[in-house]
């Protein structure tokens, strides 16, 4: 390609900064960055510009922020940038046909898993939920619907035993960064990455998270609510009643020990953990939370809890 690429970004949380920067660092800064509107955010709840738009303004990029593309106008607004291409990650915003159809190379989207596994909202932590041993990214053509487009190139990786969505969030950014790179690469020399057609069979989707799951039920087997703690740290964190406080879970792991007692009953209470029966094993707690405390070793909570676990 003898011109430089015109490429649009598309993107908002943490999670689509790598790509973004790399897009700089290779001198191909977009000609625009979209990006949703500032949201209130903190205890005072001002308006706070989300990541992407920060970076974007440092490295002097333009920056837009539309609440959607059903406008004419918004649309003629993409099309006047005149882009070869639009690299969408982690946006926030369905994008219709008619945008899809703008850059000369249609759209391309970053996704945090092996498609069609993990479709939608949060595919990492729905991954570390369930179990599986191995996720990876996904660079895709958009297409109508919700990540259904064929797969132009993809990169897997473990996820590790212990390992948090936090923690995989960023190893699997870093990754998208690097395979957005090597699609550009081949569309810079002419060779357009190969689109293949995602499977029919395997497909599973991954919901948007809710607080409301936080809450651990200790009628389940330790393994699967060890999972649960990983999935949902940093958020919205795992919840637990232990004789009658509410602990926030930031670490946890599984036993797998015959006990014979209630599901919920405290069998242990040390420096190790916290030790809970499940329907399933025991649950041992590593590090907890107080209501409106700092998170800290279970070793340092029993010092502070004034009475002793039965």
């Amino acid at each position: 390609m003898s011109s430089p690429l015109r490429i649009v970004f598309a993107g908002t949380p943490e999670f689509s900064l790598p790509p973004l920067q790399r897009l700089i660092d290779d001198a191909l800064a977009p000609v625009a960055v979209y990006t949703q509107p500032d949201r209130p955010s903190g205890r005072g709840r001002q308006l706070t510009p989300s990541p992407v738009k920060a970076r974007a303004l440092a490295h002097g990029i333009e920056v837009r922020q539309p609440l959607s593309f059903k406008e004419a106008g918004e649309k003629d607004a993409l099309r006047d940038l005149r882009p070869d291409l639009m690299i969408v990650v982690a946006y926030g915003l369905i994008l219709p046909q008619s945008v899809l159809d703008i850059p000369t190379f249609g759209c391309w989207n970053l996704h945090a898993s092996l498609l069609p596994r993990w479709r939608g909202a949060a595919p990492i932590q729905r991954a570390i939920e369930a179990g599986d041993r191995e996720t990876g990214i996904c660079l895709m053509q958009m297409a109508k619907g919700l990540d259904t487009g064929p797969v132009l190139l993809r990169r897997s990786l473990d996820i590790g035993a212990q390992e948090t969505a936090g923690q995989l969030h960023d190893r699997l950014a870093a990754l998208g960064a690097q395979v957005m790179h090597d699609g550009l690469t081949l569309l810079r020399i002419g060779l357009r990455p190969v689109a293949q057609a995602q499977s029919a069979l395997g497909m599973t989707y991954a919901h948007k998270l809710e607080k409301s799951e936080a809450r651990l039920d200790l009628q389940q087997s330790a393994d699967s609510l060890a999972r649960r703690v990983r999935a949902f740290s940093p958020w919205p964190v795992a919840e637990i009643d232990v004789q009658g406080e509410r602990l926030r879970v930031h670490r946890a792991e599984a036993l797998a020990v015959s006990h014979g007692q209630a599901a919920g009953s405290v069998l242990k209470a040390d420096r190790e953990g916290i030790d809970l029966a499940c329907a399933d094993g025991v649950l041992r707690l590593l590090d907890v939370q107080r209501d409106g405390g700092r998170v800290q070793s279970v070793a340092d909570y029993l010092n502070a809890r004034r009475t002793a676990l039965q």
